[in-house]
């Protein structure tokens, strides 16, 4: 029985082209350009921060992101950033007595600007706060421990299957693939994402597996 829905953040509630737009423009970089490396990384299963050092070899990325909050540039979320269907799934979930609660690999202050949009959540953490990030087993204890419930009642959102899906199930959470955004779409047809006890591409399909009969 899931008694708790965990929720990936990028590509999984909130659009991540404005973040990846904010990093061409500080580098001096056609937007274009970036997405394409970034999709170019994806589709070598590398990190999508790779993108960034293949425009500026040897970048110190937490030194360019302070830099770039100090010059009034820095990480920025509002409610366009979200995707429609994120309000009315986790307000769904919650109705139908399920635990809510987002985890996913962002900053301190992605934090911040999370809890600022006031989600129909019960708890939300980032790897920046945790100090640990996915794919790291310890990622999903602490997963865990913010949902308050056995592994084996958690089902973790994501739209990475090398990051969400196998991690999560191989730390006893059930995995939910959503196909949504670049690496969604790209992975979608892999092992790893076939593995997933739920797949969708909208988090209403979600809901509608999830609710109890």
């Amino acid at each position: 029985m899931i008694r708790v829905v965990a929720f990936d953040v990028g590509e999984t509630l909130i659009r991540d082209d404005r973040g990846w737009g904010a990093w061409a423009d500080w580098l001096g970089v056609n937007r274009h350009t970036l997405s394409a490396l970034v999709g170019a990384v994806v589709a070598q299963g590398r990190d999508n921060s790779d993108a960034l050092r293949l425009v500026r070899p040897g970048i110190d990325i937490e030194a360019e992101r302070a830099a770039m909050e100090r010059a009034g540039q820095g990480e920025f979320l509002d409610e366009s950033d979200l995707y429609p269907d994120v309000r009315p799934a986790l307000a769904a979930l919650r109705a139908a007595g399920m635990r809510v609660v987002v985890a996913g690999n962002q900053t301190v202050r992605a934090g911040e600007l999370l809890r600022a949009l006031e989600l129909p959540v019960d708890g939300l953490a980032t790897s920046g706060e945790w100090g640990v990030a996915k794919p790291d087993p310890e990622f999903f204890a602490r997963v865990v421990e913010l949902a308050g419930v056995p592994a084996g009642e958690v089902v973790y959102v994501g739209d990475h299957p090398q990051n969400d899906v196998g991690p999560a199930r191989a730390a006893g959470l059930r995995a939910a693939h959503l196909r949504r955004g670049p690496l969604g779409h790209l992975w979608a047809e892999s092992d790893a994402a076939q593995a997933a006890d739920y797949r969708c591409t909208e988090l209403s399909e979600l809901v509608d597996a999830l609710r109890p009969r």
